[in-house]
């Protein structure tokens, strides 16, 4: 049976905006998204026919519901794929943690797919079927750093010179990204992030610029609802981040460092009283 492992980098929104509600009941937004070295591993196992899903973390559902599913079965649909995948997620990226660990999932098992079976696809044909798939599974297909617009599936590439260096804390409870989006109330958002300074920032190297351009709409609620988020970007601020954000609609935090050495300084304070920290960097498929 042939089999492949693919790396599946997490993601983190350096910007967020929510433009409003679509006709489809999706939401509009506008967000700077960026992977991360934080990666879950997915194998997968060519078999004869089926689709199974499994992993390392029981709670984790394996059936239809689970992006990875999906995807196997949109490619198999669209290309009318005659052969069956087992598909086992080694899970590292926390759950339901506003980090996009299922989109990615699920854009690793269409690049795993693509290369199990030789199939040489464009990209334009991977990031179709990862739209069909889930919001953020174009951005884990791109990879890198893009400004997501649309639903997220209207991507633009950042051209990033700086290796950003983080502290990612994640509180051990999960967030419904639903509810979230439900509670935001467009009229009060009077501070919006822009995304487009934050790619400029990012091309330039401008470190300071990347830290002052920090923001995310969604915030206020996930903090409104749980206010131990707000304590731990305090926490991370005090260890010596030089700013810190939540990721998505939460409840994960991370904190930017002016060098690995200050973020692995502060990861050393930090994981004694969160359990779910991470020390990370800025992830590039080519190693950059």
């Amino acid at each position: 049976m042939k089999q492949i492992t693919v790396s599946a980098p997490a993601k983190i929104n350096l910007t967020l905006d929510v433009l409003g509600k679509r006709a489809d009941g999706y939401h509009n937004i506008e967000s700077v998204m960026h992977q991360i070295n934080l990666c879950d591993q997915v194998c997968v196992t060519q078999i004869p026919e089926g689709i199974e899903v499994y992993s390392n973390r029981g709670e984790l559902p394996g059936g239809k519901t689970n992006l990875a599913y999906r995807a196997a079965e949109a490619m198999v649909s669209k290309l009318g794929i005659k052969t069956g995948f087992r598909i086992f997620l080694e899970k590292n990226i926390p759950l339901g943690a506003g980090l996009a660990g299922g989109s990615t999932n699920a854009a690793a098992v269409i690049k795993a797919i693509d290369q199990l079976l030789g199939l040489n696809m464009h990209l334009r044909d991977m990031l179709e079927i990862g739209q069909r798939t889930g919001s953020d599974v174009p951005f884990c297909l791109l990879g890198d750093t893009a400004i997501a617009r649309g639903r997220g599936e209207l991507l633009t590439r950042v051209n990033r010179r700086i290796k950003l260096h983080l502290l990612l804390v994640n509180p051990g409870f999960q967030v419904s990204t639903a509810r979230i989006y439900n509670l935001l109330d467009q009229e009060t958002i009077t501070d919006r992030p822009d995304s487009v300074r934050m790619a400029a920032a990012l091309a330039n190297g401008d470190f300071a610029g990347v830290v002052s351009s920090l923001n995310n709409v969604m915030e206020k609620v996930t903090l409104k609802l749980h206010p131990e988020v707000a304590g731990i970007k305090d926490n991370l601020v005090q260890a010596g981040a030089a700013g810190a954000l939540m990721s998505g609609s939460g409840p994960t935090v991370f904190g930017l460092f002016s060098d690995a050495e200050a973020a692995h300084r502060a990861f050393q304070v930090i994981k004694g009283f969160y359990p779910y920290t991470f020390c990370c960097s800025s992830y590039r498929a080519n190693g950059g």
